[in-house]
């Protein structure tokens, strides 16, 4: 596994994102359903970049195209299974 000081960045990221929600949530009567998705999809690009980049050069990471976030921001369909 490659990049490991970049994948800790974006778990904590995540972390911080998740720990925001948890805040929201408790304290904010008005916090909305909108908001709510915004936040989540925010860690879990998050969290699915930091696996899809754990096999990636660091050259082409410092590189990285709009392409290149797009897709390690997706979903890791064919490496990790749904929960049951």
């Amino acid at each position: 596994m490659k990049n490991k000081d970049l994948i800790v960045m974006n778990i904590e990221d995540a972390r911080d994102e998740l720990n925001c929600i948890l805040s929201d949530l408790q304290k904010d009567s008005e916090y909305s359903e909108i908001e709510f998705k915004i936040a989540l999809e925010h860690a879990y690009h998050h969290l699915n970049h930091a696996w899809n980049i754990r096999d990636i050069d660091e050259d082409r990471i410092g590189d990285c195209s709009e392409e290149d976030d797009k897709t390690w921001s997706k979903y890791p369909k064919d490496n990790i299974l749904p929960y049951d």
